[in-house]
């Protein structure tokens, strides 16, 4: 079996904003941690509209610079989550939300690997 490890870590990439809002990353994020809870979450839900939507375009195009650089992306994203780890309102503390984040930077890892 073949696993396109660039899809699964893009299904987890999407997964882990899914599994931010539970863990209200906004409150995180410079300039949306001033906004209340409310509207830091509206403010941070629409701005993944635009995001995705750029995301799954790139992936359809078959830019394999984006492909890449997305890859890239998931790793050192792993590496800014160790680095907030302390935040005192970082919520990302369970094994689901680790086992997504690090899911995630081995399919790039991997992915750039095998490329």
């Amino acid at each position: 079996m073949n696993i396109d490890f660039f899809l699964l870590g893009a299904a987890l990439i999407l997964m882990h904003e899914m599994d931010a809002i539970r863990c209200r990353e906004w409150r995180i994020f410079p300039g949306l941690s001033l906004l209340n809870n409310q509207w830091g979450m509206i403010t941070f839900i629409f701005l993944h509209i635009p995001l995705f939507y750029w995301i799954l375009w790139e992936i359809q195009q078959g830019n394999q610079k984006f492909i890449r650089s997305f890859d890239i992306f998931l790793v050192v994203h792993m590496f800014l989550h160790l680095l907030f780890l302390l935040h005192k309102k970082n919520e990302f503390e369970d094994w689901i939300s680790w086992s997504i984040i690090i899911g995630a930077a081995l399919c790039g890892g991997l992915d750039l690997l095998m490329k």
